[in-house]
């Protein structure tokens, strides 16, 4: 017999079973697995959609809306965590992580959705019933109906210091990011306030579904065909889902001949691909490679040239994901299983090679929001000596005349020009090369030699890409 069976009712209000709402049970699972796991959102939601078609019969509106409210929380996640700490008596870490859970959902359909806002309460105040019992469902209704005596601007205006106060503070409280980050962004950013405002606003923006036609086997015409897709705007390869839809559902990514990737990455690749060489152009190197997205638009690239590509990556169940990229690119390549700081090819190797090194991410931010709440600054320093290594590898492996290309996923200056100059400081055989004519048509690309991309300035991940030449 359960305790809520036990317990003694009050005449004429017999005990009703919580409703389940499968939708909002799924999106409080999947933060559960992103809190207690450290798993990523993206990651977790797909499987977890997967079987609530087959269980509970979701449909799109289904899905979209629990998508919606996992990943609408994470992004505001910040600055719902301090309007709750406004409308609790305690400290919010006193508070338990799946009744913070709940509360978060709660608030972003309060201030980040248009539900109702009876509704919202009722459907949240419900779910608590369900999966943390009657006596936390009624903590939880008592914050929420403390939530609702003021929109989104008007919690903003009591929890955030002022601008002319605390600039950076009041960014990270509306905007939802941890100060270090605001920080940093602005500092690689520069400029005005409206600058990193509207950075900070792209971060937490849903970003389309991009696809890639990788050449050789596919086209963006064909890919045109879905519903709702319209061409990149950038890279001729890219094709956006205006509507976001389910890639795995689209011919050509199902069976490989297109990919998910961010017009960033693509134009990574690209522009290594289009630098200019003196010399043969037989041998390409992606050191690296993992999961496999750009290696395999540098394996098409390349095969259209009459060249032949190696994708190394250190970590093997990584390479394995790189040889599924690959596989059915219409000419030569190898994937190997091999740590770039100590590579088993000769020095001098390659005519072209890509080191997209490991970084924090911070690019990313509008993919992985919950990423944001997890790193930490002196994660930099771990990094650091990872990314030079590599870079040097890099330098290494590449023949007199033929180029580097060195890309991160992040805009943090550590990981880019401060690695950049610090090897080529120690490396006095190579000089940085003007990217910026190599991603013909992108506006927006600063003083170079360098490119920095941005989220609100290009619609693509903060991808940071310097070409190398080695000059003897």
């Amino acid at each position: 017999m359960s305790d809520q069976s036990r317990r003694p009712r009050k005449p004429g209000k017999p005990y009703r079973r919580p409703q389940k709402d499968p939708v909002r049970i799924l999106a409080f699972d999947a933060l559960r697995a992103v809190d207690e796991r450290d798993a990523y959102a993206n990651l977790v939601l797909p499987p977890l959609l997967r079987k609530a078609r087959e269980k509970d019969g979701f449909d799109g509106r289904d899905a979209a809306l629990a998508t919606e409210l996992v990943y609408g929380t994470l992004r505001r996640q910040g600055t719902y965590d301090a309007i709750i700490a406004a409308c609790v008596d305690r400290p919010l870490r006193e508070v338990d992580p799946p009744v913070l859970d709940v509360l978060s959902l709660g608030v972003h359909q309060l201030l980040g959705t248009r539900i109702p806002s009876h509704a919202a309460v009722s459907a949240t105040v419900e779910l608590a019933r369900v999966v943390l019992g009657d006596g936390r469902a009624k903590f939880v209704n008592a914050v929420l109906r403390k939530v609702t005596q003021h929109d989104l601007d008007g919690w903003l205006e009591r929890v955030a210091p002022p601008y002319d106060e605390d600039p950076e503070d009041h960014l990270a409280v509306v905007h939802s990011h941890p100060r270090w980050i605001v920080s940093a962004l602005w500092d690689s950013l520069g400029g005005p306030r409206a600058g990193i405002e509207d950075l900070l606003e792209a971060d937490n923006e849903r970003p389309e579904v991009t696809l890639v036609a990788r050449p050789g086997r596919s086209t963006p015409d064909e890919l045109l065909r879905e519903e709702a897709a319209v061409p990149g705007r950038w890279s001729p390869y890219a094709v956006r889902l205006t509507e976001g839809g389910e890639p795995g559902a689209v011919e050509a990514v199902r069976e490989g001949r297109a990919g998910v990737q961010d017009e960033g990455s693509q134009l990574v690749a690209l522009a290594l691909a289009n630098a200019p060489l003196g010399g043969p152009d037989r041998a390409w190197l992606d050191g690296c490679a993992g999961p496999g997205g750009k290696a395999a638009l540098l394996a098409a690239l390349a095969a259209e040239r009459g060249a032949v590509l190696l994708a190394s990556e250190k970590q093997p169940h990584r390479a394995g994901l790189v040889a599924k990229a690959l596989a059915g690119n219409p000419g030569p390549y190898q994937v190997i299983a091999a740590d770039g700081t100590r590579p088993p090819w000769r020095p001098g190797s390659f005519d072209r090679v890509l080191m997209d090194v490991p970084c924090t991410g911070l690019g990313a931010l509008r993919r992985r929001p919950e990423a944001r709440w997890r790193r930490r600054p002196e994660d930099l320093d771990g990094f650091a000596p990872l990314q030079r290594g590599l870079l040097r590898t890099a330098l290494e492996s590449v023949r007199v005349g033929g180029v580097v290309g060195y890309a991160t996923c992040s805009p943090h200056l550590a990981e880019t020009r401060a690695v950049v100059d610090d090897v080529l400081r120690q490396y006095g055989d190579a000089e940085l090369i003007d990217a910026r004519p190599l991603l013909p048509g992108v506006p927006a690309l600063g003083d170079g030699p360098d490119v920095q991309l941005w989220p609100h300035l290009h619609g693509t991940d903060a991808m940071y890409l310097a070409i190398i030449r080695r000059t003897g």
